[in-house]
């Protein structure tokens, strides 16, 4: 296992972070107490940690049990939770991204979660009702209060995002370091606007969703049931060629030597930006599995293949800039032959074309 830093911080976090809605099984699914504590030690062996779970998973179950697992070695995970999503049925203010629901969702996981922090939480969707500046006023009191390190923002749109961490800087708050969002090989609609204001904002991505609910793993193809919810995991865009796409990664694992989860895995790890893959699992085989994408590299065929395959119209106006007349307008006749070396904001060639 390599680190990553955590956006534009110095919090060293691993490539994969595991994925905590597995955790837990009142929902009818997932991995009860003991099955989740081998997952939880099997990924820290692997030298994983950064452990992504919500207030809502498993009615907080995912907490509770974390909470439990974690006692006396706290400090050698990055834990993370998040706020937002509905926790007490008939409350009218039980759920949403505002100060009332922050300060009660986060007391009551720090109970859960057992420790008097969590190292990042994370906004887990956008509340329209409450203003961007009410949000990130009241979590920069908590990181000041000491009972949060981190903030990101999770399922926002990218206009928001930039909105959001723009009034931060300005006003001298805490802004987001990382961006969590849907992105696998079936859903590409974040390079539209999302992945770039993410590497705009230098914010660590984290991807949920990696293998679009294990349609990418191609267990479907062979029969096998799974928890597979099309309104929530793996929508995606109509124009999509799923069955191409599933092809495509099944061949090229078996070329490999590799199984589909790792190769779908590797092509995540591959794009632009700090990507992190969100990986859950409910049996210790599965983690195996995907955590052995991190030794996986694919070569220049296999990613073309993968990405033609998978492409997405960008829509307006990036369709429309990159068209070359419009391109050689706006840049000038010798526009190939510049080269944006800026950290903060690097734009190669072949993206705009």
């Amino acid at each position: 296992m390599h680190y990553t830093l955590f956006g534009r911080t110095g919090l060293r976090v691993s490539e994969l972070s595991l994925g905590a809605m597995t955790i837990g099984d009142a929902w009818g699914w997932g991995a009860a107490k003991e099955a989740s504590g081998r997952i939880l030690d099997a990924y820290a062996d692997a030298g994983g940690n950064f452990i992504d779970t919500a207030n809502n998973y498993s009615d907080g179950g995912s907490e509770s049990i974390l909470g439990e697992l974690l006692t006396g070695r706290r400090e050698s995970f990055v834990l993370a939770t998040k706020y937002t999503c509905a926790t007490r049925p008939g409350d009218v203010n039980g759920a949403g991204n505002h100060r009332k629901n922050l300060v009660h969702s986060v007391e009551a996981s720090l109970g859960r979660l057992r420790t008097d922090h969590v190292d990042v939480l994370w906004v887990h969707a956008r509340d329209n009702f409450t203003p961007v500046e009410e949000v990130m006023r009241a979590l920069d009191d908590l990181v000041r209060a000491g009972k949060v390190l981190y903030i990101g923002v999770s399922d926002w749109p990218a206009w928001e995002i930039a909105q959001a961490n723009t009034l931060a800087e300005l006003r001298g708050w805490t802004s987001f370091a990382g961006s969590q969002l849907r992105y696998n090989l079936l859903e590409r609609t974040p390079e539209r606007e999302l992945l770039p204001q993410a590497r705009a904002f230098d914010l660590a991505v984290l991807a949920w969703a990696p293998l679009a609910a294990g349609k990418l793993t191609g267990k479907y193809r062979r029969g096998e049931s799974g928890r597979l919810d099309t309104g929530l995991w793996d929508r995606r865009p109509e124009h999509n060629n799923e069955d191409e796409i599933i092809t495509a990664v099944l061949e090229i694992a078996e070329q490999g030597g590799w199984s589909p989860a790792q190769v779908a895995l590797a092509w995540l790890r591959g794009r632009p930006g700090n990507i992190i893959p969100i990986i859950g699992a409910t049996k210790e085989s599965q983690l195996a599995d995907n955590l052995a994408s991190v030794g996986v590299e694919l070569d220049a065929d296999a990613v073309e293949r993968l990405d033609a395959a998978s492409a997405v119209p960008l829509g307006f106006p990036h369709d429309f800039l990159r068209e070359p007349g419009i391109t050689q307008t706006v840049y000038g006749d010798r526009w190939s032959a510049i080269e944006d070396r800026r950290s903060t904001y690097r734009r190669t060639t072949s993206e705009i074309r």
